[in-house]
């Protein structure tokens, strides 16, 4: 990808569920037992870029994965998500919750977080509205899980037209080869390349 491409001012970042029920020690998926230890590493490889992103004028987004509450206080959780998760209960990606939150190492670069209830950021969501209004033309996506929420997102992002990078370094699922298998085939539709490339091409 040449230099003149990237225009900081018409540039996002995506950083895809980077949030303290899936991250922290105290979350949801550590008390479940289910850790990525490649994704707990994440925030403070993306969080350089995301500074420098801002600093030249730039634009930061996070998607935040929510279980709404039904009327009883219970987790509407897809049933699909359940048999995965059984360990996920009442609380969990709770909106307002801290472990719906994004993590501390990330929140002091966002502009704009918004809730989503499935794996793309886009899907019913505000995001096109919040990054067309921002005059974002190009998006750099990273975050959980590789071949989860990152690859229907970027899928999402390359259908609305937008120049769309992907971090391979950036990115993280539960297993490496399944994580190089989905950056493998995001590579047909978007460019594939590293946080410390496109800092640098941040100047």
């Amino acid at each position: 990808m040449s230099p003149e491409l990237l225009n900081p001012r018409h540039t996002a970042l995506i950083i895809v569920d980077l949030q303290n029920d899936f991250l922290h020690p105290d979350g949801a998926y550590a008390r479940g037992g289910d850790t990525n230890p490649e994704a707990v590493a994440l925030p403070k490889r993306i969080a350089p870029l995301a500074k420098r992103l801002k600093e030249k004028g730039g634009f930061v987004t996070t998607t935040r994965f929510t279980l709404w509450p039904d009327a009883h206080g219970e987790p509407m959780i897809s049933p699909h998500l359940k048999a995965m998760r059984p360990f996920l209960t009442r609380g969990d990606f709770a909106p307002g919750s801290y472990g719906q939150a994004n993590v501390d190492t990330i929140v002091p670069y966002v502009d704009v977080a918004v809730d989503k209830v499935a794996y793309s950021g886009f899907f019913n969501t505000q995001l096109d509205w919040v990054l067309k209004r921002a005059n974002i033309t190009t998006v750099i996506v990273c975050g959980i899980v590789t071949n989860g929420g990152v690859a229907s997102t970027v899928r999402d992002a390359h259908m609305r037209d937008y120049h769309t990078i992907v971090l391979d370094d950036g990115c993280s699922a539960f297993k490496r080869a399944i994580h190089e298998t989905a950056i493998a085939d995001m590579a047909n539709i978007a460019t594939v390349t590293n946080c410390t490339l496109i800092t640098q091409q941040l100047g």
